[in-house]
């Protein structure tokens, strides 16, 4: 079974930065991809990033590209989102999602299996 658990939000003023954690306490064999997404109060769950287990390829929306970096260890089975340069705009509840097996999308919310409970991020202007 996969539980992904996030951590490391919080309030943060503008241009500063946090790193949120979120680490699958289930299976590690099987992940394909993990990724990052955000949802904003009345707005649909968007893409923010995401990684390739086994190559460490990584996928950024055009909105976090230079200023957010995804990464991963493999032995904690864990993922991290540096995000620097925080905006009032980035403040959203950040949630951890997993793809087993190959999937083409990475950026779709339907392409990921299992969702973390999410974290909040606020950034004051």
């Amino acid at each position: 079974q996969v539980q992904l658990v996030e951590s490391g939000g919080g309030l943060v003023q503008a241009g500063g930065s946090l790193r949120l954690s979120c680490a699958n306490s289930g299976r590690a064999f099987s992940i394909y991809r993990m990724g990052w997404f955000r949802q904003a109060p009345g707005k649909e769950r968007d893409f923010v990033a995401a990684i390739s287990w086994s190559s460490a390829n990584t996928y950024y929306s055009d909105s976090v590209k230079d200023r957010f970096t995804i990464s991963r260890d493999n032995a904690k089975n864990t993922i991290y989102l540096q995000m620097n340069t925080l905006k009032p705009e980035d403040t959203a509840v950040y949630y951890c999602a997993l793809q087993h097996g190959f999937t083409i999308s990475y950026s779709s919310k339907s392409a990921y299996a299992y969702w973390g409970q999410g974290t909040q991020v606020t950034v004051s202007s």
